[in-house]
């Protein structure tokens, strides 16, 4: 099923349930008022979705009478799907963690400064912990003070968690990957250096981070979600041009559960936890890139410096990934930078 968050009734949105096509979705808060009210309660709101789901797709298709499924007790009313009208799916979550699965990029980035990637980063995930007490809407603008700090976006998948126990096996965690869905981690690249020499980590470097339109759950994708990945093409494009469109499922190191056994080591996750799986990358440069740090970095090591600027006040992003059969499978991150007013 598909689920997604309309910009009202409060911080948290409130919960739809959105067609298989994304054109049209229903109201839920007799099930569950928000997405993180039903994650808390995932064994009971999750079939009572999923049953709104089919019945909202069955009516779509013509095969059976719009009649309201069993699931809600007034009437189920459909309404076209207003991407403006999205909040993120989560507008805000306990915890975001992000991974950075693709040892591709992290090869590169290390290589173009003339430094070894250390043995235990094939064998150990990095991680950092994100900002979580907001993220911007599919169509929310990304603002920003200045641009000498370096805008830059990072193209990923997410997966949302259900409630983990702390040290999960990598086993038992693939059970509590409860839905899937892209995120831009938004990075602020001139920034991070002072940062990281700080020896303590990111903080003004990572702003919010934006949200495709909805959320999956793992069977929704069918065979394009095995071993823990997901095996489509992630497409950026910049102003209308093609940025890259690297595959998703290939040259990922660590999986989504063993990123996530990883992150519930030494403490347990709540519901609704995000966890990313870092900048998409693969070792195949010729399928492009999700951020502008990966093509500045081939860049130098052809040319011995980057030629391609971070992005500009009113550059414009566009994030989407697209099944076999070329339809969106989560809707459009699709986004213009602009100048924060202060």
């Amino acid at each position: 099923m598909k689920l997604a968050s309309l910009k009202q009734g409060g911080r948290d949105g409130t919960l739809i349930v959105v067609s298989k096509d994304l054109t049209l979705a229903v109201a839920v808060t007799e099930i569950a008022a928000t997405l993180q009210a039903a994650l808390e309660d995932w064994q009971r709101t999750a079939p009572r979705l999923n049953a709104v789901y089919e019945a909202l797709n069955l009516a779509l298709a013509g095969v059976a009478k719009p009649s309201p499924p069993t699931a809600c007790t007034g009437v189920c009313e459909r309404f076209a799907v207003d991407f403006e009208l999205l909040a993120a799916p989560l507008p805000r979550a306990y915890e975001f963690v992000d991974g950075s699965a693709y040892l591709p990029h992290v090869e590169r980035v290390r290589k173009a400064r003339g430094a070894e990637v250390p043995a235990s980063f094939y064998v150990d995930p990095l991680m950092y912990q994100g900002t979580s007490a907001g993220f911007l809407g599919p169509r929310d603008p990304i603002a920003v003070v200045s641009e000498d700090y370096g805008i830059d976006l990072e193209a990923e998948v997410i997966i949302v968690t259900d409630d983990v126990p702390m040290a999960v096996s990598v086993e038992a965690a693939a059970a509590h990957i409860q839905l899937i869905g892209l995120i831009n981690d938004v990075s602020l690249r001139n920034l991070i250096p002072n940062e990281l020499a700080k020896g303590f980590g990111f903080l003004q470097s990572k702003p919010r981070s934006s949200l495709a339109p909805v959320f999956v759950t793992p069977d929704e994708l069918g065979a394009a979600w095995h071993d823990c990945k997901l095996h489509l093409a992630l497409t950026t494009h910049i102003n209308g041009v093609w940025f890259g469109a690297p595959e998703a499922g290939v040259d990922m190191q660590f999986n989504f559960a063993q990123l996530l056994a990883h992150a519930a080591r030494t403490r347990p996750l709540s519901a609704g936890t995000l966890i990313g799986s870092g900048t998409v990358a693969n070792a195949d440069t010729s399928l492009g890139a999700s951020c502008f740090a990966e093509r500045r970095t081939v860049e130098t090591l052809r040319d011995g410096k980057p030629s391609t600027p971070f992005m500009k006040f009113g550059d414009h992003v566009h994030i989407e990934m697209l099944d076999r059969d070329g339809r969106s499978v989560f809707g459009a991150i699709d986004q213009r930078i602009e100048p924060y007013p202060v």
